[in-house]
């Protein structure tokens, strides 16, 4: 029996949709790169496409409910309806700028914080279920979800996390091997250092102690006309050895790929999709030795 691939997929900023984590909907669950990766993998292993879920297991981390109501509440008590709204942009403000203030920790108030990396933690609890407890971990974040994700390993790195997180290695953090950004904030969030910051080790330190032969990698995607994301490399020396490469795409469609709307054209775009289906495809053929 092969050893699976485990794949987490994080969204970012954005008003909740459970179609996110609706797998009877495949063309919107997990943003609809769960399905783009199932068939580009099942291609590149020469495989029947129904059978690429005995290959792959992939789950979505969707924590947008945590912060959903509150911001239903704020726009209730600002009586945002009676204010100006062009095109729509307060209530973009409301639920999607509003998700990185929400989620920011304080000494005193780290309740919502730690709320959304529970998500991530019972996600990968549900991961290590189906896929195997020591499966190779692929992390994908978008947007907000980047940082989310970058903290939530951080924590785990540094021994820092206050949330329960099970005692496997995949949930220890133990077999992360690959981390792909798109559309990614992390660079405004490194101006809360002056230096910029200390980056998180991908491949984890420990992946080696389970599969020796997988380098992994990060590898961060940006539009540069998606005014939301950003590169990662040039933020200091430690990034630029972090990341394995900063990769400009062209998100989207025609109607798309020139403008701010970029930002949530990652998910399903070939420029994206194509490499990490990829390197998901090499990585199980070396975990399977084939």
């Amino acid at each position: 029996m092969s050893q699976k691939i485990a794949v987490a997929v994080i969204h970012g900023i954005g008003k909740a949709n459970p179609d996110f984590k609706d797998k009877n909907n495949p063309n919107k669950f997990a943003g609809g790169i769960a399905q783009k990766l199932k068939t580009q993998v099942a291609k590149l292993l020469g495989e029947d496409e129904k059978q690429i879920d005995s290959k792959l297991e992939i789950e979505a981390i969707y924590w947008a409910p945590i912060l959903e109501d509150l911001q239903d509440e704020l726009s209730r008590r600002l009586k945002l309806d009676k204010l100006s709204n062009p095109l729509g942009l307060r209530e973009f403000i409301i639920h999607s700028l509003a998700d990185s203030i929400g989620y920011q920790i304080t000494p005193k108030h780290r309740e919502i914080y730690d709320n959304v990396h529970q998500v991530i933690a019972d996600t990968l609890k549900q991961l290590a279920q189906k896929a195997g407890s020591k499966a190779p971990l692929c992390i994908i974040g978008h947007s907000l979800g980047s940082v989310i994700a970058s903290n939530y390993i951080w924590d785990l790195q540094n021994d820092v996390m206050q949330i329960a997180v099970g005692d496997t290695p995949l949930e220890q953090g133990e077999t992360l091997a690959m981390y792909y950004t798109l559309g990614s904030q992390i660079a405004l969030w490194r101006l809360r250092y002056a230096d910029f910051g200390t980056p998180i080790t991908i491949p984890s330190p420990k992946l080696a102690n389970h599969y020796p032969n997988l380098e992994g990698e990060w590898v961060n995607f940006y539009d540069k006309d998606d005014v939301l994301g950003f590169p990662i490399k040039g933020l200091n020396d430690k990034y630029n050895a972090a990341v394995k490469a900063d990769v400009e795409v062209n998100a989207g469609n025609i109607l798309e790929n020139w403008t701010p709307f970029s930002h949530n054209a990652y998910w399903t775009d070939d420029e994206v999709t194509k490499p990490i289906a990829k390197a998901l495809a090499n990585m199980w053929k070396k975990v399977n030795s084939v």
